[in-house]
């Protein structure tokens, strides 16, 4: 599998860009700031709707515009080509279609497009706030669980919710005659919501964590390159994992969740945990362990995409090799070589791993330097719609 042509219209810093595509490994070359990122940030998008960069997708939007659009023609093995196209709205409700059909909703072609992201900000996967570590999680259990997109979606609408009603109780409370009854009605109704929906999602994740933990576990001790017991382990909220269980846990904490108008517990409060030699990583690895940690991480993900989806995942490598030292450099190297498709971002040129100029991977490597494809915006302005560029060829 692999992306032929890519087209972005609004998306980031692009007013409009397109691009023909090879197999192999494309590197996007240019000065910060000029949108090599954006590119495959896109990709990454079409992937999973989510990104590394943004924690919503209204960042991804040009500044200004109501809309964003990411346009794709995917080759796959068969020989047949599939055109998806994205469209970000600033206001949610992101829709997409497959092959100019009728519009649909983001989450029918997530997962489709398999991706993997390899960045600088994974080293702080192990060391940084949960959230870092529910992102990913959420982005492996997107594109291997159809349903979970939306899932989360809801959760996120109903936590918001209840948290309103939770901080109306506090503002109701200090009125002498206020009549609680329907906020407490309200209340039964969402945390309901809450924990049925919260449930679901805990078991995906954990489902998630238990594909990952024996691949992760084998490409760490060869990551490391030494004998060492690495451990993952998924630490959710809702400890009790059973429905009434976590009701009667929502009930003692009712009085503090008045106090701090929020939701105490549910999904949005978990964690994975790493154990390195016994020990929480977080606390005792290196710098250099941490990273091996991070690499092992993404690497096992890409093999549980490849066996779930039956199709070779595209990597994302973007500007990670000032991050690594020489032996996990090559170790992702030689990773990247083999697969169908990989798109790196650097700087220039000279940051090119001399691994990646040998004779053995030169028919591979092609180059697209991105300041040529700014000036070619330009040009693109003045043409008709990309929709012209992209149908399938007569």
């Amino acid at each position: 599998m692999y992306i032929s042509r890519l087209a972005l219209d609004h998306f980031r810093s692009w007013e409009q860009c397109l691009l023909d595509l090879a197999p192999g490994i494309t590197i996007f070359y240019g000065a910060n700031g000029i949108g090599k990122t954006n590119i495959v940030e896109a990709v990454e998008f079409l992937s999973t709707g989510m990104s590394h960069r943004a924690s919503s997708a209204k960042p991804l939007i040009q500044a200004g515009q109501p809309s964003a659009h990411i346009r794709a023609n995917v080759e796959f093995r068969e020989e047949q080509q599939t055109q998806y196209a994205v469209t970000l709205s600033s206001r949610g409700g992101h829709r997409a279609r497959v092959n100019g059909g009728a519009s649909g909703f983001l989450r029918d072609v997530l997962g489709q497009v398999p991706s993997v992201t390899f960045a600088p900000e994974d080293q702080r996967l192990v060391s940084a706030e949960p959230a870092l570590r529910r992102q990913f999680l959420d982005t492996a259990a997107i594109v291997l669980f159809p349903r979970y997109y939306d899932l989360l979606q809801r959760y996120t609408h109903i936590a918001k919710q209840r948290a309103a009603l939770l901080k109306n109780v506090a503002a109701l409370r200090a009125q002498p005659d206020a009549d609680l009854s329907q906020v407490f009605v309200g209340l039964e109704i969402w945390t309901a919501q809450l924990v049925q929906t919260g449930l679901e999602i805990t078991q995906m994740r954990s489902q998630v964590c238990e594909r990952l933990a024996e691949p992760f576990c084998e490409i760490y001790e060869h990551v490391a390159g030494e004998k060492q017991t690495v451990e993952l382990r998924y630490s959710p909220s809702y400890a009790e994992g059973e429905y009434e269980a976590v009701i009667a846990h929502y009930q003692r904490l009712f009085e503090g969740e008045v106090a701090q108008a929020r939701n105490l517990i549910g999904p949005h409060r978990d964690d994975v945990e790493f154990i390195l030699n016994g020990m929480p990583a977080k606390d005792y690895a290196s710098n250099g362990e941490m990273w091996s940690i991070a690499l092992a991480l993404k690497m096992a993900l890409f093999e549980v995409m490849k066996e779930a989806k039956e199709t070779i995942p595209i990597l994302i490598l973007d500007d990670v090799f000032a991050q690594l030292d020489n032996a996990r450099r090559s170790q992702i190297l030689d990773f990247a070589s083999q697969n169908d498709q990989v798109f790196i971002t650097v700087a220039a040129k000279d940051d090119v791993p001399a691994q990646l100029l040998s004779t053995e991977l030169q028919e591979r490597v092609h180059f697209v330097d991105v300041e040529a494809l700014r000036q070619a915006e330009e040009k693109l302005a003045e043409m008709p719609k990309l929709e012209d560029f992209l149908k399938h060829d007569a």
